[in-house]
């Protein structure tokens, strides 16, 4: 696909036959900067991996709807903080790998030259000003928790990633992008622990089978991959079901007299949660048990990499899972949404 591309802005026999045909009376060749414009934007989103932007949305959503709060503008804030502090990360991750992704990836926008190392940090530092900027418009309990998440980022992406406890950094970021959501909206943080536990789980399974995308080699991380995702699995259908109506059994033996009729009335809609939630969970689920199934059987860098990018889409269903579980019915569908744009993007520029 780049092959294609890099004539556009070449000097070869093309241009000096355009400008020949100018030279008749033709129309002008355009400026060389107006037409490296495409290549140069097919850059940044390589280097940005755009289609997985659209992972992180539900992160907010995920964490407002955990806090027991309607989405609202604060929501919108922590959603822009987050989507920055992401890119920024994506950013760092490749200026801080440039010397690495030479010799394993030479395809990628740095080592390539497409993009200057230079340009690519300035992004990161920018994108990280831009994202505590906005968590700080949505409040003192927002900006807490965007500070430790840029923290984690940085402390990825220079130090830890090639360490053990690079998987564990990861899904911290993640885990605290979905706090982010309840800070921002609710001010709380602590009735959102649980679903940040369960997503920074999933990341971190996702960041372990990602250390061997480059050479492959390895059949444990998928196979660990494929076993955190069952057990997700059943962890959020199962949970769904029982705390609630716990609760409210609890609440109706405290109450005087008979059992109240509130439960019943609001039957319908839980069992509406409850078998969006099943179906979504099906959904993450069926997303990477085929890639990480294949992945541990033939664990070469591609299929590792199809693993890994299956993860990734993973993620959005497993938000859109934790949400309904949350009884923020709207708000899952919206968010399952993202799904198959993302996986439309991703078909153009690669995740990985």
């Amino acid at each position: 696909m780049r092959r294609r591309e890099r004539p556009c802005g070449g000097s070869g026999s093309t241009g000096d036959t355009r400008n020949e045909r100018h030279a008749g009376g033709t129309a002008p060749t355009p400026p060389r900067g107006r037409a490296d414009r495409p290549a140069r934007g097919r850059a940044w989103a390589e280097l940005l991996r755009l289609p997985a932007l659209f992972s992180v949305p539900g992160d907010a959503l995920a964490g407002t709807a955990a806090a027991g709060a309607p989405p609202n503008a604060r929501t919108l804030l922590a959603i822009g903080s987050s989507l920055c502090l992401y890119e920024a990360g994506m950013a760092l991750n490749d200026w801080a790998d440039r010397e690495v992704d030479a010799v394993e990836r030479p395809h990628r926008p740095l080592p390539s030259g497409r993009v200057r190392p230079a340009a690519a940090l300035t992004a990161a530092c920018a994108l990280t000003g831009a994202g505590l900027a906005l968590a700080a418009r949505a409040g003192r309990p927002a900006l807490a928790v965007a500070a430790p998440l840029a923290a984690t980022v940085w402390a990825y992406d220079l130090t830890l990633k090639h360490t053990p406890a690079g998987p564990v950094a990861m899904g911290a970021a993640r885990g605290l992008d979905l706090l982010l959501g309840a800070a921002a909206t609710t001010g709380r943080t602590r009735p959102a622990l649980p679903s940040a536990a369960l997503l920074g789980t999933h990341t971190a399974a996702v960041t372990t089978v990602s250390r061997q995308e480059a050479r492959g080699g390895s059949t444990l991380a998928p196979l660990a991959a494929l076993a955190t995702t069952a057990l997700l699995t059943r962890l959020v259908t199962h949970r769904l079901g029982s705390l609630p109506e716990d609760r409210r059994e609890a609440a109706a033996h405290v109450a005087p007299g008979p059992r109240s009729a509130h439960p019943r009335r609001q039957e319908p809609g839980r069992q509406r949660a409850a078998h969006l939630t099943t179906a979504l969970a099906a959904a993450y689920a069926t997303t990477t048990a085929r890639p990480y199934l294949h992945a541990a059987l033939n664990p070469s860098p591609p299929l590792t990499q199809r693993a890994v990018g299956a993860g990734i889409r993973a993620t959005i269903p497993l938000q859109a899972t934790l949400t309904a579980r949350s009884r923020g019915t709207a708000t899952a569908l919206l968010i399952a949404a993202l799904a198959p744009l993302g996986a439309r993007l991703g078909k153009k520029v690669s995740v990985t």
